[in-house]
């Protein structure tokens, strides 16, 4: 048997900005934008939806359909992520349901119908798609969070923009600018943008920030004429506000859970510092370097879309088990990254799992080895370390970290108990 070493709790407290009172500012500032004034009486709205695991999206969501109403339209909601949800009408509502984005708790008809037209060409001679149920609304919303990007760095990444395009282009949209790589989406995505403002009825979309504890830290209405001027200056506060690993070398990193709900790419590269794209160089500024990633479980929400497992090295039979071949091969042939849903080598139990991962990682001397763990790449402000990594977080003054360690809480099976580890995250709030 490979010991594991003990772990000492370490928190990230840098103080973090946070919006007090969601729901409120998501009403003030539908009802004080620009974008109010476009809203005439009766007109039918659609309010395009992702598949991201957005804190309190399904409360900012029905918040946004209130406050269209008050304004006097009649709202419904379109499903705006591409080919998520095996690119099937009821698999993407199963994925909005999941957010309480249905008609039961929205009390608005919610559509989820693949269709799709072309609306124009880009300026590369390429098509542009957009959704059927959107173009025959008298206006279209969004409510998207802003962030970098899995897959590349640019001036629009994720946000409205790429909802505009990608998400409400349906799978047509999606496969458009996805077989050109990453320049696709880099390059490519916001001249289909240009088309889609100059030809649809799109009034502007809601901007959700978050902070490194994953609750929202801004929120904002930008209106479709300051959409290009507008997202990139959102886009830098976002990537200064996202979570990141508190270190810039491990040996280790465990990863509890991995989903579409964390990250598109199941495992966030802007975390664990892999972008694993084909023919892509690893950027050097990407951190922390790690040499080996160990992923245990796929979380419920993914409904079996087991993208991203391949950034990992090493997972267990139990996440194998868990991946739904429809959902992946769909997701990862319309994003044409391939590398990243190689399955990696699988293991009966965590422990064994983590076992491999120590043996492999290059450092024979267990008092030294980097070893951390995290409950999944989207909430980080919490891991637990081993000695050599909480030695070094002891010099930076940002970091909390207990006094004494604690052994890793195997169960009898040999697995970790992740519950008494990470309590309050997505998987601790859903087991309680």
């Amino acid at each position: 048997m490979i010991p594991v070493p003990d772990l000492y709790h370490v928190r990230q407290i840098a103080a973090q900005p946070t919006v007090a009172d969601v729901a409120g500012e998501v009403r003030r500032q539908w009802l004080n934008s620009s974008v109010a004034s476009a809203i005439k009486r009766g007109d039918r709205i659609a309010v395009g939806c992702g598949s991201r695991g957005i804190r309190h999206i399904g409360l900012i969501v029905k918040t946004t359909v209130e406050a269209l109403k008050e304004l006097g339209a009649e709202p419904f909601v379109v499903a705006a992520m591409g080919s998520h949800g095996g690119a099937t009408p009821d698999g993407q509502r199963e994925l909005l349901a999941s957010y309480q984005i249905d008609a039961e708790h929205l009390g608005v008809p919610v559509r989820t119908d693949m269709g799709s037209q072309e609306i124009g060409t880009n300026s590369w001679g390429e098509p542009v798609w957009w959704d059927k149920n959107a173009l025959s609304a008298d206006g279209v919303v969004t409510v998207s969070r802003v962030k970098p990007h899995t897959d590349y760095r640019g001036r629009y990444e994720s946000g409205i923009l790429k909802m505009t395009v990608i998400g409400l282009g349906k799978r047509e949209g999606a496969s458009q600018h996805h077989r050109w790589g990453w320049k696709g989406l880099q390059q490519m995505m916001v001249e289909s943008a240009k088309v889609i403002l100059d030809k649809t009825r799109f009034l502007g979309g809601l901007a959700i920030l978050e902070n490194a504890n994953e609750e929202t830290a801004e929120l904002r209405v930008v209106d479709r004429n300051e959409l290009l001027d507008v997202e990139p200056v959102l886009l830098e506060k976002a990537r200064d506000l996202m979570g990141k690993l508190p270190f810039d070398e491990l040996d280790v990193l465990v990863i509890g859970e991995i989903g579409k709900n964390y990250s598109g790419a199941g495992i966030d590269p802007n975390v664990v510092g892999r972008l694993l794209i084909e023919a892509a160089p690893e950027l050097e500024t990407n951190k922390p370097k790690i040499i080996r990633i160990a992923c245990l479980d796929l979380s419920p929400e993914s409904h079996g879309n087991g993208t991203g497992v391949g950034i990992a090295d090493l997972t267990t039979d139990r996440c194998l088990a868990a991946i739904d071949p429809v959902p992946l091969r769909m997701n990862n042939l319309t994003a044409r990254f391939l590398w990243r849903s190689k399955l990696p080598l699988g293991f009966p139990t965590d422990r064994e799992c983590i076992e491999q991962a120590i043996d492999t990682c290059w450092q024979p001397n267990l008092d030294q080895v980097k070893f951390a763990i995290i409950p999944n790449t989207l909430e980080v402000a919490e891991l637990w370390v081993s000695k050599a990594l909480a030695d070094v977080a002891r010099g930076n003054g940002s970091l909390d970290i207990s006094r004494e360690a604690r052994p890793v809480p195997f169960d009898g099976q040999g697995n970790v108990a992740q519950e008494k580890l990470f309590p309050h995250s997505v998987r601790g709030r859903r087991r309680s």
